[in-house]
């Protein structure tokens, strides 16, 4: 099992929003949002229904980035 550096806190990110530039915010996993229960269910089979067909074979953890300026969305895939 791989462990995504983001989401155990080992490095921090900077992304900045491809619209104004601003810096963006890291939400998380993208399948936090799925339901309740989604951020306690296990990461691997998450992935399989993440709606990304390659984050489980590549061993990649997609995180949601939010720019709390113009409020643009992005999904940046982390290498576990």
């Amino acid at each position: 099992m791989s462990i995504c550096p983001l989401c155990n806190g080992l490095y921090h990110l900077t992304v900045h929003c491809s619209y104004c530039h601003k810096q963006m915010e890291d939400q998380g996993k993208v399948t936090d949002y799925f339901d309740d229960y989604s951020p306690y269910m296990d990461a691997d089979m998450m992935k399989l229904v993440d709606g990304y067909p390659e984050t489980f074979a590549h061993h990649e953890c997609a995180h949601l980035f939010y720019c709390p300026r113009c409020r643009h969305e992005e999904v940046k895939w982390i290498k576990e």
